[in-house]
């Protein structure tokens, strides 16, 4: 997932996206402590996407404040 295409999602669709990724998360982190976890990258995948979301989340809020403050 690219910052692109996050930019573009409306901020309830970016709220729905974070929530899902933590729970992809969540599942992550349970298959690696059972073991049944293949691909380690994937982890560290999900945790990338997760701070991509919340910059862009950062960035809508910051702008907010700005334009409020002028």
């Amino acid at each position: 997932m690219d910052a692109a295409t996050l930019r573009g999602m409306d901020d309830a669709a970016l709220k729905k996206q974070l929530d899902d990724l933590y729970q992809g998360l969540f599942n992550l982190r349970f298959q690696r402590a059972a073991g049944q976890q293949p691909n380690f990258n994937r982890l560290s995948e999900a945790k990338h996407d997760i701070a991509r979301v919340k910059t862009v989340q950062r960035e809508r809020a910051r702008a907010t404040k700005e334009a409020k403050a002028q």
